[in-house]
């Protein structure tokens, strides 16, 4: 909650609690209103889907391919949604960021398909999924930066977005990506028995009765749902798919059953945080989401990685 009101008071311009409360509730249309619930209000509900969309997304994510160190970029998603991003400017003359969003998301899903069907399909195993987005991010990054070398304006309007930000949000932007999050909110948490089966291993989770093409099926669509939508709201921010699923087992455990809602809970404090740090530091001036989370993530994961305590998977 301190983080939720902190959010909305917090930025270039200090707003009191009073003129936050009377913003929300009391509209009468002046400047400090429209900062307060045109501005500052979207961009916090954005930071709280996205964050959560991001942390189940690294957290079945690592438990799908038993990977410590996978995140929502490992299956080429980012590069999915921008390689989407990149065209769109470049052949369609898009430029509006509702454009973006769509294009991104429907790139990201477009890739995640092409991920599992290079994989292996239903004989996918974690190793080859990984490696198959592996090589489909290469490829698509090498893409990615052909087209912004041959054209500038591409390059120029990509560049906010590539390195991800919550201040481009909108009330239609949060509308459009909110069904798809809560959509992949939902699958994700549908799957911690499941997920909880393919951790001890392939042969003893078909021995519990698990259905392992089925779940990664299912894994697969709720990562696109969710790293999909939240990179094509606000582009790839880094770290916080990767750091949070580690920070909750320290404290939970490996039950999936408890990792899941924890970090749907923790990720959108550790986005909406870094967001306001990043308005703070540089006042008037900020920061984007995406550089503070880099900043802060980088240190605090190394500490966690050389914990003797951490929960392994």
């Amino acid at each position: 909650m301190l983080v939720l009101v902190a959010s909305v008071a917090v930025g270039a311009k200090q707003i009191p609690l009073d003129r936050v409360w009377h913003g929300f509730f009391h509209y009468t249309g002046n400047e400090t209103d429209v900062v307060v619930r045109d501005v500052r209000v979207p961009r916090t509900l954005l930071g709280l889907l996205v964050g959560a969309a991001l942390g189940l997304a690294g957290t079945v994510m690592q438990a799908l391919t038993r990977n410590p160190l996978a995140d929502p970029g490992l299956f080429g998603i980012n590069a999915g949604a921008a390689a989407a991003v990149v065209s769109g400017i470049s052949f369609l003359g898009v430029s509006s960021l509702t454009g973006y969003v769509w294009l991104a998301f429907l790139g990201a899903a477009a890739v995640s398909v092409v991920v599992y069907a290079l994989g292996g399909s239903r004989g996918a195993t974690p190793v080859r999924l990984a490696l198959a987005g592996t090589a489909v991010t290469a490829a698509l990054n090498g893409y990615v930066f052909s087209v912004q070398l041959l054209d500038t304006a591409a390059l120029d309007r990509m560049r906010f977005w590539t390195v991800g930000s919550l201040a481009s949000a909108n009330s239609t932007v949060v509308t459009q990506v909110a069904p798809f999050i809560v959509a992949g909110v939902l699958l994700a948490l549908t799957l911690a028995r499941p997920l909880n089966a393919l951790a001890l291993g392939d042969d003893q989770a078909r021995a519990l009765g698990t259905r392992l093409t089925a779940t990664r099926v299912l894994a697969l669509a709720a990562v696109t749902l969710l790293c999909g939508a939240a990179t094509a709201a606000c582009g790839p921010v880094i770290f916080v798919g990767l750091m949070v699923p580690h920070v909750v087992r320290v404290f939970t455990g490996p039950d999936m059953r408890w990792i899941l809602p924890y970090a749907a809970v923790l990720a959108p404090v550790l986005l909406l945080g870094s967001d306001i740090a990043g308005r703070v530091v540089v006042r008037p001036s900020e920061l984007q989401v995406g550089i503070v989370t880099a900043l802060l993530g980088g240190p605090l994961f190394i500490h966690l990685v050389r914990r003797r305590r951490m929960a392994r998977l």
